[in-house]
């Protein structure tokens, strides 16, 4: 049996009484392979209202949304160090859109290892974003995220 931290998720040995990772303290034993992230730092969003806020604020709310759900996905991967949501957003701008088609598939890898999942789901953002239909990927992303959360 693993033991895993109820704050970030990262893997602590058995007798950690502090996560290594996030240096939380550990205050009741999480001795079950089925990880349950308690959503600290992360932000549910409601889809169909994120959606509707970026289409009318022209996208506007689109750019704090991508930020935020970049910033959870770093979070949940417990890769804190990673290219931040602001640093997504100024480098999608500033590339007319090209480097948004890395983060769509970089950020569906690291959502796949989160949830342990197998299949291609960063090939499928990364299609629907070359599509036009990046605001799908972002919503499927955010879907997971809300799914991990709880």
């Amino acid at each position: 049996m693993s033991k895993y931290c109820m704050f970030c998720g990262s893997q602590l040995n058995d007798n950690a009484r502090f996560c290594p990772s996030c240096g939380k303290a550990q205050s009741e034993p999480q001795n079950n392979s089925s990880f349950q992230y308690s959503g600290n730092g992360c932000n549910r969003r409601e889809i169909a209202i994120s959606i509707i806020l970026s289409l009318v604020t022209c996208g506007i709310y689109g750019l704090i949304w991508l930020a935020g759900l970049n910033d959870d996905i770093n979070s949940l991967s417990g890769e804190n160090g990673a290219t931040s949501g602001g640093m997504v957003v100024l480098l999608s701008i500033v590339t007319c859109g090209i480097y948004l088609l890395y983060w769509y598939y970089t950020a569906g890898k690291r959502l796949k290892t989160v949830t342990g999942e197998t299949g291609s789901d960063e090939i499928l953002y990364l299609v629907l974003g070359l599509f036009g239909l990046g605001i799908v990927s972002i919503a499927l992303m955010q879907d997971k995220v809300n799914k991990i959360v709880g």
